[in-house]
């Protein structure tokens, strides 16, 4: 491990950039270096990753999360794994082996996330085809089946920036919009006055490949001059909101609140808090919604408040191969973790605790879901149509073709 200044873009004085640094590849000297999340706000630190097992830990002890993050580091680990063996005469047939095995570990890392998991798959449907390939061209062919995966696993790095931005504008006119109505209904005229918004966890630069996705849509309020204040909520146990988001909310200058898990009620009754917007792990086909734990209840009280809630995730957090949020994996951490704050026992030993890291909201309460393409919002039938979104956003075959290359 070894800390590091360079924790903002720009690499200089660290406000003089508002992009933070989750990752730092370099391709051409094969090395992915991921910032050490357990550490901040008290320090800056990167850890080295240099294959599948060192991202495969990283990911499962929290070094990084957030879902597209989670999927970014375990391609970008296995493709500085795989170009070390570029040089060493491997056949189509054992690059394809070594490259399908790796990534079936990396999955193992953690359930929720679904980004991982169509990450994985995307990749693994590549490699199958580059083999194939290889294979009908006979020679040795491992090397061009593994150069393949690692140019793939780079671009996704780079769609996930624009993906984010993306995001941030869509969510932005979408709370806007939103809040010009008095009725709440979507599709009010923009403007007015600049809004207050609420989040859970940490959905900014530090869970993604840069900008963010929910504190994407954040930022973009903000350039806009349209943010009045943003309220972070602490998000016990790991506290992610207090540590990560607190962090980019004091690097960017953005006018920013903390407050604990437990005040979200008051402070949208006390504040007249126009939106809550969040990210996700996984939406289903249905539009519930897997997120960071505590997210449920902001969905509830949003309601009660008459605040929209807004769902900010990148098309690949959708899963619609999932009917409905009762059947998301909810991933359980280690009771340990919820009776212990940053290291330090806080409840006894012998009290018995439930830690679940994610929870969902159900479609109904969520006003929209924000994709880089758009708003989802809900038919006629108050449902949300999440596989007209994908069809009418999907690749056209030359694209896909030029995608798997």
């Amino acid at each position: 491990l070894h800390s590091t200044r360079n924790l903002f873009e720009g690499h200089g004085t660290p406000m003089a950039s508002p992009t933070l640094l989750s990752l730092k590849y370099d391709k051409a000297a094969n090395t992915l270096e991921v910032l050490d999340q357990l550490v901040i706000p008290h320090d800056t630190r990167y850890v080295p990753v240099t294959n599948s097992e060192e991202a495969w830990a990283v990911i499962r002890k929290m070094q990084v999360r957030g879902a597209p993050l989670i999927a970014i580091v375990a391609a970008l680990g296995l493709a500085v794994e795989a170009s070390k063996r570029v040089g060493e005469g491997l056949s189509a047939a054992a690059a394809e082996e070594f490259l399908l095995e790796r990534m079936q570990y990396l999955r193992t890392s953690r359930p929720t996330a679904v980004n991982l998991f169509k990450c994985t798959d995307e990749l693994a449907d590549l490699v199958r085809s580059e083999a194939k390939k290889a294979k009908a061209e006979k020679g040795d062919g491992g090397a061009a089946v593994l150069k393949a995966f690692v140019a793939a696993a780079g671009a996704m790095l780079e769609a996930d920036v624009a993906a984010n931005k993306a995001i941030g504008r869509h969510g932005a006119d979408a709370i806007l919009e939103h809040a010009a109505k008095p009725d709440g209904a979507a599709g009010g005229a923009t403007g007015g006055a600049p809004v207050r918004v609420m989040t859970v966890c940490n959905t900014g630069s530090l869970a993604t490949a840069g900008y963010g996705t929910a504190l994407g849509v954040v930022r973009a309020l903000h350039e806009q001059h349209k943010l009045d204040q943003v309220f972070a909520c602490e998000t016990r146990p790991y506290n992610q909101g207090a540590r990560l988001t607190a962090f980019e909310i004091i690097a960017d200058k953005l006018p920013g609140t903390l407050i604990c898990d437990s005040m979200a009620s008051a402070a949208m009754r006390k504040y007249k808090v126009d939106s809550v917007v969040v990210g996700a792990d996984r939406v289903a086909a249905n539009g519930d919604t897997a997120n960071k734990i505590g997210t449920y209840q902001l969905a509830i009280t949003a309601r009660h408040h008459g605040a929209s809630f807004f769902v900010a995730a990148p098309t690949t957090s959708i899963d619609p191969n999932t009917a409905c949020g009762d059947d998301i994996e909810i991933e359980e951490r280690p009771a340990q973790e919820l009776r212990c704050t940053a290291g330090v026992q806080v409840a006894p030993e012998a009290i018995p605790a439930w830690n679940p890291a994610f929870d969902y909201a159900p479609a109904e309460l969520i006003t929209g879901i924000v994709t880089e393409h758009g708003v989802i919002y809900k038919n006629s039938e108050g449902k949300f149509d999440i596989a007209a979104h994908l069809r009418a956003h999907a690749p056209s075959e030359p694209e896909a073709k030029r995608q798997k290359k």
